[in-house]
């Protein structure tokens, strides 16, 4: 695979993820019968939260991946950045999800290491 190619399989499975988030939120909101906000429902503000958590970081380090293969990174990096990250991402939804805090806590710094892994490779090659 070409490292667009692996970039591609990470924006398609983090787009997945973004989708199965949202639609837990729905189901949650159609049973609860809550159009906007969150109705006072926990589960409801709990899943809308895990949601706009996803939202608030997976565009971004997507963005990253697809640059970072534009500019030849070579397809290995693009799986650990990817791989790496996914696992953050589904490790914080889990530990979110479940009020588990060290599982919540370590995606969510698998995640932030990652970013500034990939952030930091984009930044080198773009200047050297």
């Amino acid at each position: 695979m070409t490292s667009l190619e692996v970039a591609a399989v990470y924006v398609a499975v983090n787009m997945l993820l973004l989708i199965y988030l949202a639609l837990r939120v729905v189901s949650v909101r159609q049973s609860a019968r809550v159009s906007v906000g969150t109705g006072g429902n926990e589960t409801l503000e709990l899943r809308t939260r895990v949601h706009g958590n996803a939202t608030e970081y997976i565009p971004a380090m997507l963005v990253g991946l697809v640059v970072a293969a534009m500019m030849g990174l070579p397809a290995w990096a693009i799986h650990v950045g990817g791989g790496l990250f996914t696992l953050g991402r589904v490790m914080h939804m889990i530990g979110m999800g479940g009020n588990i805090l060290p599982l919540r806590a370590g995606g969510i710094l698998l995640s932030w290491i990652t970013m500034i892994l990939v952030a930091g490779a984009l930044l080198y090659h773009a200047f050297a």
